[in-house]
């Protein structure tokens, strides 16, 4: 009876159905030990189901026949197993201690597919976390080698995406993408275990959110969720592919199964990878910031943070539509000193940008813009590059350079508009309706605007929504601002700065920050600029030099 039921669950876990081979492996092994093999088998197909201490109990029994076996390589191999899936809940202790078991039980062993797992993990996937040398691209060869000269697919192709993954962080990026597309066809096509085949997914399409790379981005979750549909309750891939396509969905504006998604992650991988969950709950955070439910979106960003993510920048954004320049500032200052490399500190720096904006201070802006383009320039992807054409315009319609901030700002419309990003697209339409009020330009100033109203419409963006609308002439007037708001943006509007403000109004330069704050937010803009414009317009200050 125990044979027939060993056969079974053999059959069952070669075509993947997780539920036949658990149950027959666990039937079977209650009436007879199991060999060391079947119950490796068990343990992973229990993880497939989501089941993390049933599996971990299940590897660390088949560690154990293992090493009764003499098989030393076989039980270094559950050991990695193990840590794995320690690793992924967030368990990085003994998570590393069975990596070193493992290392411990190959040192007699160095020429066996089982060192090329290992290597994978503590030389190139370990070499990924910060910036990265050629030796995590030496490190990617040796797993090829291993996995060539041991018929094994698996590293093979984990060597690739290696590799490719290594070489975008160089800045590499059109050589690394490349092979990050070979690895992810080798998933498709080749018969990987769905483990490693799920690792290389990952890796691509952090490197495609990493490089705001959209349209792979796209193309790729698509190919996947056929893929994953071929894994009958592959819990944690599923829910994995659930974040990358909650992120494609905010992209191209279907934001609320976006956050549906996202939701569906938090609740499923909360016990099974911690950063997916932790990515997922920012993910809400987000799409709620950008909807203007904004102590939602506070309650996200700290689950995320409870879980290991950095909230930033999207904790310093929603500080600055609440008016909180200087926290949102010192927060994204700390944040971009410790960012590891320049993809990390790319999303800062547009934040950056942003916030300094709001509060004034141009200079911080320019600097924050410049870092903006110089990390476009290297990686030279579509959306990077129209990243940086948007942040160098509001900078120059800051400064009042306003020819070339057209110049910037309609080269970012049309690559938003290629990519299909319609909330970015909107937020250049709204700094061009700016730009072109500034001009004298009131009618393209109107169709602008109208155009970014409609996107922000659409999408539910109640912030930007209500910034756009009180540019409009339907709901601007000088009534709306305080007399001290009045006062300030009078010095303001003929050339003062913060200092010159204070010293004139005799206030502190923090009240007239929150002055500005308060009276960018009611005239639903974001710089010096559109605030002088607006001034002379209603006659608030003669246009006259100070």
């Amino acid at each position: 009876m125990s044979a027939t039921l060993v056969t079974a669950a053999r059959t069952a876990y070669q075509r993947r159905d997780w539920h036949a081979a658990r149950d027959r492996f666990a039937e079977a092994e209650a009436q007879n030990d199991l060999a060391a093999e079947d119950t490796f088998m068990l343990a992973d197909a229990a993880w497939w189901l989501g089941e993390v201490e049933e599996s971990l109990a299940a590897a660390e029994r088949a560690y154990r026949r293992y090493l009764e076996g003499d098989l030393p390589a076989r039980a270094a191999m559950a050991a990695i197993h193990i840590a794995v899936d320690l690793l992924l809940r967030g368990d990085t202790v003994l998570g590393s201690g069975w990596l070193s078991r493992a290392q411990r039980l190959l040192e007699d062993h160095p020429d066996c597919a089982e060192r090329g797992y290992l290597m994978y993990m503590l030389e190139v996937e370990a070499g990924l976390g910060g910036p990265v040398d050629d030796d995590v691209v030496a490190s990617a060869a040796g797993v090829a080698e291993l996995g060539r000269r041991h018929n094994d697919a698996n590293l093979v192709a984990l060597s690739i995406v290696g590799h490719g993954r290594a070489l975008v962080k160089q800045g590499r990026t059109t050589e690394g993408l490349s092979l990050l597309d070979e690895a992810m066809v080798a998933v498709l096509t080749e018969d990987l275990h769905p483990t490693w085949a799920g690792n290389i997914y990952c890796h691509l399409m952090a490197a495609c959110h990493e490089l705001g790379d959209v349209r792979r981005l796209v193309s790729w979750t698509g190919a996947t969720t056929q893929w994953l549909d071929s894994l009958p309750a592959a819990v944690l891939f599923t829910g994995i592919c659930r974040v990358h396509r909650s992120q494609v969905l905010q992209a191209s504006g279907g934001w609320s199964e976006a956050e549906t998604e996202a939701a569906k992650v938090c609740a499923d991988l909360e016990h099974l990878h911690v950063a997916s969950a932790a990515e997922a709950h920012y993910q809400i955070a987000e799409l709620r910031r950008l909807r203007g439910e904004y102590d939602d979106a506070d309650v996200a960003y700290e689950q995320a943070r409870a879980r290991g993510r950095d909230p930033q920048p999207g904790l310093a954004l929603l500080q600055c539509a609440r008016g909180q320049h200087d926290a949102a500032l010192a927060g994204l200052t700390i944040a971009v000193g410790s960012a590891v490399d320049a993809l990390r500190r790319l999303p800062l720096r547009v934040a950056q940008v942003e916030v300094a904006l709001a509060a004034g201070e141009v200079q911080v802006a320019e600097q924050a813009a410049t870092d903006v383009a110089g990390i476009a320039a290297r990686y030279a992807t579509s959306g990077f590059t129209a990243t940086a054409h948007a942040t160098r315009g509001a900078v120059y319609l800051a400064q009042d350079r306003l020819e070339g901030a057209v110049s910037e700002l309609r080269e970012a419309h049309r690559l938003w508009s290629e990519l299909g990003v319609p909330y970015e697209l909107a937020r250049v339409q709204a700094l061009l309706g700016r730009t072109c009020q500034a001009l004298g330009d009131l009618d393209g100033a109107r169709r602008e605007r109208a155009a970014a109203q409609r996107l922000f419409a659409e999408l539910g963006a109640v912030g930007d929504l209500e910034q756009v609308t009180a540019l409009d002439g339907t709901s601007r007037g000088a009534g709306k601002l305080t007399p001290r708001e009045v006062e300030v943006l009078a010095v303001v509007a003929l050339g003062g700065t913060n200092r010159e403000v204070a010293a004139e109004l005799f206030i502190s330069r923090k009240t007239v920050a929150r002055h500005l704050s308060s009276i960018f937010a009611k005239l639903g803009c974001s710089s010096r600029t559109a605030a002088t414009a607006y001034a002379f317009e209603q006659g608030l200050v003669p246009r006259s030099p100070r």
